[in-house]
């Protein structure tokens, strides 16, 4: 094994294990880098922290991209295509090891990397609840030190050879691709496919929440950004409505009211939420605060408190609190997001989707 400090770089060893094929690939701006890693500890039993091949799901990134990790551009493209090699990286390379190793660990368990900091942004919430939710990552971001990176170069794909995920993009680019997510929800939310409906939702929330890490809470930019997501939310709980996942709505729906208590549609998606699962006295509140704050919506809310009546024992009677009267009407799709809300009126907190 033939061990070297990697020219111009301070703070790093290489050692090849396994020689590559070919020549040293272009590694051009966008290209995607696929590859195995094994993450270890400088210890002497060489304490493994992550291992790709454990849950069979190899690594990429863009190069050019702002990895969060940016020693790992300047190790992987010192590679060939199939080289196997081993890097040692001082502790001035690896002190945000421990936030990447927790994205990636939520990505291997189905979960949304970006959960963690919907309302902060990572570092503020990590200081401000003390744990990353994994006893070794807690340990490493207290005491960094220095990591050996076990590293298999796979694949080098120009920028022209592959379709680019959202999570690749430019800021500017999510920005302008947010809006082809939403209306394709739309158009399948439409057609009653819930499932792909709610994915495109899912997907441009992420790129939201992405570009809402980067501004500071609760100014401008990021409250923009913030009613963006919470109308994409609401979306998605519509297509969870008819996917009859009712708990998930009541999380998301009260989630933004938490924050954003004047957001209508917000009380009249949980209300619908809370009369599926047989909350009758929190599905009529709701529907009372809906026509606090848009009495407009009365024809909406007479629907659903006629629901309810179906369901209810014989001899009980509305609250004196809801008389109903008027008429207007309401489009519960995504395509229409606001249904009657579509006035505008402050605190609605809705517009098209």
């Amino acid at each position: 094994m033939d061990a070297a400090l990697l020219l111009n770089v301070e703070g790093v060893k290489k050692t090849i294990l396994h020689g590559g094929t070919g020549e040293l690939p272009n590694f051009i701006t966008g290209s995607r880098v696929i590859f195995h890693f094994r993450t270890m500890k400088c210890d002497e039993e060489r304490t493994v922290i992550d291992d790709s091949r454990q849950v069979d799901q190899p690594m990429h990134i863009i190069i050019g991209n702002m990895f969060k990790l940016e020693v790992w551009e300047i190790l992987l493209t010192s590679m060939r295509v199939h080289e196997v090699a081993e890097f040692w990286c001082d502790t001035i390379h690896t002190g945000v090891y421990p936030i990447l190793s927790r994205s990636l660990r939520q990505m291997a368990q189905g979960k949304d990397p970006t959960e963690w900091h919907v309302h902060t942004c990572g570092l503020a919430n990590m200081f401000a609840y003390h744990t990353l939710g994994y006893e070794d990552l807690d340990e490493l971001q207290k005491e960094p030190q220095p990591l050996i990176f076990v590293i298999e170069l796979l694949q080098v794909d120009a920028p022209s050879d592959y379709q680019r995920e959202t999570w690749n993009l430019s800021n500017h680019e999510k920005m302008k691709v947010v809006p082809v997510l939403h209306g394709e929800g739309n158009r399948l939310f439409k057609l009653g496919r819930y499932e792909e409906a709610s994915s495109k939702y899912q997907e441009a929330i992420i790129c939201l929440r992405n570009l809402q890490t980067k501004e500071k809470p609760w100014e401008v930019q990021w409250l923009k950004l913030e009613k963006m997501i919470n109308t994409l939310t609401l979306n998605y709980c519509q297509c969870l409505l008819k996917k009859e996942e009712y708990y998930e709505v009541l999380e998301h729906t009260s989630d933004i009211l938490r924050h954003h208590p004047g957001i209508v549609k917000a009380y009249y998606v949980r209300a619908r939420a809370h009369a599926e699962v047989w909350n009758e006295a929190e599905a009529k509140a709701d529907l009372q605060k809906v026509l606090e704050l848009e009495p407009s919506m009365q024809k909406a809310v007479r629907r659903e408190l006629r629901l309810l009546e179906n369901r209810r024992r014989p001899g009980c009677s509305l609250p004196s609190g809801l008389v109903l009267s008027g008429s207007s009407c309401v489009d519960n799709s995504p395509s229409d997001a606001s249904g009657c809300l579509k006035t505008g009126k402050r605190g609605s907190g809705l517009g098209n989707p």
